[in-house]
């Protein structure tokens, strides 16, 4: 089975065809997505946990449903623009059983469309909610590795752990982030020509403490790059890692749900 740890499937991008999409996930072996829930407007935080508590999605005949779980959390580009009801709405609803991480919040130092020291206090609150919910953080970093392993060193990873979703950094990276007790999520990056130093990380990171993740409906896999990306093309980062690994993507698949499993403590 295949797990897709991160996701996007409340954006407009699948307003008209999401019940295919999970069609397609499933056909492809995919059971278990986990949707990022994110603040997009005062009092609005799109509809990400109303979707995972629709599933199981059960399809017709004998076939495994996919499960759908989701995430809470404020995106560093909106940092500056979210108001303080907006905050504890997200530091509450972070409890609900359907939520299984606090996320995607961390630095993005390329775009900067919040002000730097303002998401670096948006990253540090999100922890302490994080905390207090005893749920995992999942973690965005953009041209920051410094400061946003600083900052998770300063505020310590949440008991509950977290992950680098999307990691693209190279086997230096990769171990500062292991080393603070982090997961990281691969993404279909580690498919691009261009990623040899990612695909050098991979081979060298514990198999204990990788996921595997589309990002949809970003970063599209070889050789569906440039198009919308969605979870059935989870299988193909899983097919390159395991190539990498020296492993069916089977094995990968197993390997990889079951750390997601353990991260998201999925039922």
């Amino acid at each position: 089975m295949l797990t897709d740890s991160h996701a996007h499937l409340d954006f407009e991008d699948f307003q008209g065809d999401l019940e295919d999409v999970i069609a397609r996930a499933r056909a492809a072996g995919v059971g278990r997505i986990v949707l990022i829930g994110l603040w997009r407007a005062p009092g609005m935080f799109g509809n990400a946990l109303e979707l995972a508590g629709r599933t199981p999605l059960s399809p017709p005949g004998d076939e495994p449903a996919v499960r759908l779980a989701a995430t809470i959390g404020i995106h560093p580009h909106e940092c500056a623009r979210v108001p303080e009801d907006d905050w504890r709405a997200m530091e509450q609803r972070a409890h609900d059983p359907l939520v299984v991480a606090v996320g995607e919040t961390g630095l993005d130092f390329h775009y900067d469309h919040s002000p730097r020291p303002v998401q670096e206090a948006c990253f540090r609150r999100s922890i302490a909610a994080a905390r207090a919910a005893r749920k995992p953080v999942v973690v965005h970093v953009r041209e920051a590795d410094q400061a946003c392993a600083r900052v998770l060193a300063e505020e310590g990873v949440p008991e509950a752990g977290g992950v680098i979703h999307c990691f693209t950094g190279d086997w230096a990276r990769a171990r500062a982030y292991l080393d603070l007790g982090l997961y990281l999520s691969i993404a279909g990056v580690v498919t691009f020509k261009t990623a040899e130093d990612l695909r050098d990380a991979v081979r060298k990171a514990p198999r204990d403490r990788l996921l595997i993740e589309t990002d949809s409906p970003f970063l599209a896999p070889i050789p569906h790059r440039g198009k919308r990306n969605e979870p059935a093309y989870v299988a193909k980062t899983a097919e390159k890692v395991a190539e990498l690994w020296g492993l069916s993507a089977e094995e990968v698949g197993d390997i990889t749900t079951e750390n997601a499993r353990r991260l998201f403590r999925f039922e």
